[in-house]
């Protein structure tokens, strides 16, 4: 832990340095709610977002707020390991891969032309009491499987023993930000109605959870949890097919799945609270995470040390040091596409665009991964030979 604020209703503690105004504005405002647990924590990879900071974490007593999960509910990550050395694959072997990739998983703003099947989407879940689920479950059916836009990619890696890794970081698709923009805009309306003394300028409406829209937008987003992590099972069988495809013999390890968009009921410091995750990821005793660098840098698949003090929470990524507008005005799109070719890095950078993930708009992960040695210890180093961004 690097810093304290301590002049709020209660403390913010911070595992990072040089943090931006912007998402300190933000923490002050989380550390005055009157529901507020404990204290706020924010991770080495915080950046200013929409009413709370990405990479913040924020314990509630009694109540959940729709915009601290945030619009991708259930965003997250997943990795599987394979028996590929990945020393013995060419370059034209990789973009083999990667071809077959993109032509099984659809990217960016692309859906499917047809519905995927039934049966891989969320089981045990009642459609009738989930009535933006209902509305959008046609649509969810041909999003299954598919990237999306934004920090979301699929990539190939090198681990230090050098095997073939490949790791996925996608969400909830359309569906979760349906559900978020619903939920908040009832949470608005009603705090509206409760002459509410939170400043609504903070956008951290909330609902109490065992109102009727409390309880709905907990089902909900629970839904669109499960529909991202089946949206990322799916995208993991089609890259191993594409995989498999040019590999013989390709043997997968079980995959890794986390997310770190989300509101969960647990228990810390005695007490049972609803701990809300935005941008960051469970770090229990033991519990495994996947912690992704920034678009051509290392990742890690991390063992958590379960810190009380962070709410056994940890990073996500690497966190933005500059936003994606900024990132097309001032980096140079010949210089960034140089730092991932003299890597060896293949990659899809084409246009201006594609500016708005590059590493330099980014963190180092190195100094985001030393911040949070107290959180959690580095299992395995990846290093990444191709990515395909959304």
């Amino acid at each position: 832990m690097q810093q304290v604020i301590s002049s709020e209703q209660i403390p913010i503690k911070m595992w990072l340095d040089n943090a931006e105004d912007g998402s300190i504005v933000q923490a002050r405002n989380l550390a005055n709610l009157p529901f507020a647990f404990k204290h706020i924590c924010l991770m080495p990879d915080t950046y200013q977002g929409y009413g709370m900071p990405i990479g913040g974490v924020l314990a509630t007593k009694g109540v959940v707020i729709p915009n601290a999960v945030g619009v991708d509910i259930g965003c997250g990550m997943c990795a599987v390991k394979t028996n590929i050395s990945a020393d013995t694959l060419s370059p034209e072997t990789i973009k083999s891969m990667m071809k077959g990739i993109r032509e099984r998983i659809p990217l960016g703003f692309d859906h499917r032309e047809t519905p995927e099947d039934e049966a891989l989407i969320p089981q045990g879940h009642k459609l009738d009491e989930l009535p933006m689920v209902k509305a959008q479950y046609q649509s969810a059916l041909k999003q299954l499987g598919t990237l999306g836009g934004g920090n979301h990619f699929i990539e190939l890696q090198r681990d230090t023993e050098g095997f073939l890794w490949i790791m996925i970081h996608s969400g909830s698709r359309n569906l979760g930000y349906k559900v978020a923009e619903h939920y908040n805009h009832i949470a608005k309306k009603e705090n509206a109605s409760w002459y509410s003394q939170i400043d609504p300028a903070w956008d951290l409406a909330f609902l109490p959870v065992h109102s009727k829209a409390g309880h709905q937008y907990i089902k909900e987003m629970q839904y669109c949890i499960d529909f991202a992590l089946a949206n990322r099972q799916l995208m993991m069988s089609y890259v191993q097919e594409a995989v498999s495809s040019v590999l013989n013999e390709t043997d997968y390890t079980p995959m890794i799945n986390i997310a770190h968009n989300y509101a969960a009921f647990e228990e810390h410091f005695g007490e049972q609270v609803v701990v809300h995750r935005k941008g960051a990821t469970s770090a229990r005793l033991g519990e495994t995470g996947i912690i992704s660098g920034s678009q051509g840098t290392k990742s890690y698949i991390v063992e958590g040390l379960g810190n009380p003090e962070s709410f056994m929470s940890c990073s996500h990524g690497a966190g933005r040091t500059m936003s994606r507008t900024k990132a097309i005005r001032e980096l140079d799109l010949e210089e960034e596409k140089k730092k991932l070719d003299d890597q060896g890095i293949i990659h899809s950078i084409r246009g201006k665009k594609d500016l708005e993930e590059a590493s330099s708009a980014y963190k180092n992960i190195a100094e985001v991964m030393a911040l949070q040695a107290d959180l959690v210890r580095i299992k395995v180093e990846l290093s990444p030979l191709a990515v395909i961004k959304g």
